[in-house]
């Protein structure tokens, strides 16, 4: 696969890369621990670059559904173990290597860039419905929609996911917090390339829908100001935007703290949720068509 290198820089004050983002929007790495509070002076710059996940990514990706999923009842090892085996379509989020090895790199050669950043790719749903990690994931999302929904997004849900009728792929869009948006675009129009170029090989990449989870934060009102909502990766307000259907719930009982990424000591904590939409498949190029023009507006401004 050819790199998708994005030089991005992790800074507090860089609004143009996180499309003028709120300073506080973001989430610990892992929904459960992280010792380090964020001061409001550090920043570095990283150059970034997608690159086919391979076994020795395993655990990485582990770490990133685990944040997304946090302490739910699936099997993240088995679902990450279908992201891996599908390494033509979808990308895990690097450190880039030197210019030098880019080139000539041997894909069988050891990875020497270990930790996995990130990772976006889409799993066909309906094709892996026999495997015990996507039965535990639609159980829990009929859970959650059962008890959440309402009645005509719960039908929307089941038509697209139990009629038998409609191809769903789970569309994952996930890194460490404090990455900016900007790394989000290469990655997913690799995604679609890739998918097209599944689809004519007779791959089954064809979907009706796409179906995403989002990480966001509430911040209660108080007082004359109103409630507050934090995305963790801001992209995705995009997405929710243009989306055919959703539905929240809160993991507050699942997680040890609730502050968001780039936070301060003076920071209150916010209330963590999950927000799961429903997407019709042929949106996915104009949304992320309209998120790199955001950003690209944001850098030039």
């Amino acid at each position: 696969m050819t790199s998708k290198k994005s030089k991005v820089q992790s800074h507090e004050e860089d609004d143009a890369e996180q499309m003028e983002a709120k300073t506080d929007s973001g989430e610990d790495s892992s929904d459960d621990e992280n010792p380090d509070i964020y001061k409001g002076d550090e920043g570095i710059t990283v150059d970034f670059e997608g690159r086919n996940p391979i076994d020795s990514d395993l655990d990485g990706i582990k770490q990133m559904l685990g944040q997304l999923f946090v302490k739910a009842h699936i099997d993240l090892n088995e679902l990450s173990g279908l992201i891996i085996g599908q390494n033509y379509v979808g990308s895990v989020l690097k450190q880039a290597y030197t210019d030098d090895d880019d080139e000539e790199e041997d894909e069988d050669m050891e990875d020497p860039c270990q930790i996995v950043f990130g990772v976006t790719t889409a799993i066909n749903l309906a094709n892996k419905q026999d495997q015990p990690c996507v039965k535990q994931l639609q159980k829990m999302i009929f859970e959650k929609a059962e008890k959440y929904a309402t009645d005509s997004v719960l039908k929307l849900f089941r038509e697209a996911l139990q009629s038998g009728t409609k191809s769903t792929a789970l569309l994952l869009n996930e890194r460490f917090v404090n990455i900016p948006a900007a790394v989000c675009v290469p990655m997913f129009e690799n995604l679609m390339v890739e998918m097209d170029r599944a689809r004519l090989k007779g791959m089954p990449y064809k979907f009706d829908y796409f179906l995403m989870f989002v990480k966001y934060y509430q911040k209660a009102a108080t007082g004359a100001k109103a409630a507050e909502v934090l995305y963790s990766n801001d992209e995705e307000e995009y997405f929710i935007k243009d989306s055919l259907a959703s539905f929240d719930y809160s993991v507050q009982k699942e997680t040890t703290t609730a502050l968001a990424g780039n936070w301060l000591e003076e920071d209150e904590e916010l209330q963590p949720f999950r927000k799961v939409l429903l997407i019709e498949a042929n949106k996915l190029p104009d949304i992320v068509g309209t998120v790199k023009s955001l950003i690209a507006g944001a850098v030039s401004n």
